[in-house]
């Protein structure tokens, strides 16, 4: 079989599909099929054992989106089948022009995401749903409706957001839950080791991701500035990064995008992961965090409660409650035992989503997809 995998964003970029990305290549080429990947990057990306094709995101916007869509229609062309996790439009209409079948890995709602990036609404991706629309967002949502009803199959990593995608008119039988896959972990170093690397001393937490609007980091500032003596390490990059970085506390410190086997090491360090999200589906560092056997402190918002359960390998509150997250915060620390239970607790709860499984599942899908 002979994959062309397609993803906005890549090494060394942060974020869940840049982690997924490269994994489902290194999988489906160790299981004997040819891989193509089509990005966009700033730089060059390291050398791989498949080709990696990359747009410069250096072109004007415009430029951008017809040179990838006719660079994805090209590799398209050679492939069996088209393996999206990013750039829907570009992809579909790339993979369209080449009479080749896609399927999608969907992690958001991508005509909310539009739309909030240009602007033109507010709130989180359940208001969106209901909100009255003008013309501009009825067009995102009939060209986020076209992408994903013309895909072979849809995946998504939570029922949540497969709820959403079945109500905007994708046939059910063709959406199914892909969980995201715990990292691949290698023989941990002690423990007291990876906090002395991290300069950690005393009770900490951890966030890594993307530093973006949807995070919401200011309720994580707020809730750690209310809980006496914890630090708060955030690793990772974004447009909020510099604000973020101006308005936190001493007890804070940013760390910068790292890659990701030192961020599995940061969570095995840290005493719990924190996440404030005001809106989720199924974050890879939830996943990320458990299998590295912290607890994670986080707000209950889209698929996130599917995977960490309240009490069981860790703690949840209302999205936007700061409060809420401080006294959560405040618990953890003050009641040993609620901590080591739910640290024992934390990576035998993903095991399900060891690598192996979670991509078998997709490989069938693939191939399925070539017999139909």
């Amino acid at each position: 079989m002979n994959v062309l995998v397609v993803s906005g964003i890549w090494p060394p970029d942060v974020g869940g599909p840049a982690s997924h990305a490269p994994d489902v290549a290194a999988y489906l080429r160790g299981r004997g099929h040819r891989v193509d990947v089509v990005v966009t990057a700033s730089a060059p990306p390291a050398a791989r054992p498949y080709p990696v094709h990359w747009v410069s995101r250096a072109l004007p916007k415009g430029v951008i989106h017809v040179r990838t869509g006719l660079e994805v229609a090209r590799r398209a062309a050679r492939a069996d089948v088209v393996y999206t996790t990013g750039m829907f439009g570009r992809s579909a209409g790339g993979a369209t022009l080449a009479r080749t079948p896609y399927v999608l890995k969907l992690t958001a709602d991508p005509a909310f995401e539009r739309a909030r990036r240009r602007g033109m609404i507010g709130g989180n991706v359940d208001e969106f749903q209901r909100a009255p629309v003008g013309t501009s967002i009825r067009v995102l949502r009939a060209a986020r409706n076209l992408e994903l009803r013309n895909a072979a199959h849809v995946f998504t990593p939570s029922a949540y957001l497969r709820e959403l995608a079945v109500g905007w008119g994708v046939d059910a039988s063709r959406v199914s839950v892909l969980p995201n896959p715990s990292p691949p972990l290698p023989e941990p170093a002690p423990r007291e080791d990876l906090r002395a690397s991290f300069g950690i001393d005393g009770p900490t937490l951890a966030f890594a991701g993307r530093l973006t609007a949807q995070k919401s980091l200011d309720v994580a500032l707020a809730a750690v500035a209310a809980v006496d003596g914890v630090s708060l390490l955030i690793a990772g990059d974004g447009d909020e990064r510099a604000r973020l970085e101006q308005v936190a506390g001493e007890r804070v410190r940013f760390l910068g995008p790292l890659p990701r086997e030192r961020v599995v090491e940061l969570f095995r360090a840290a005493d719990a992961s924190i996440l404030s999200s005001s809106w989720e589906n199924f974050p890879h560092s939830v996943v990320e965090a458990l299998a590295a056997g912290t607890p994670v402190i986080a707000t209950s918002t889209g698929g996130v409660a599917e995977v960490v359960r309240d009490g069981e390998n860790g703690l949840l509150v209302p999205a936007g409650d700061a409060d809420g997250l401080a006294a959560a915060v405040r618990r953890f620390f003050a009641e040993p035992e609620l901590r080591e239970r739910l640290r024992a607790k934390a990576e035998p709860s993903v095991a399900e989503y060891a690598p192996e499984r979670v991509f078998a599942r997709l490989e069938d899908v693939l191939l399925r997809t070539l017999r139909a």
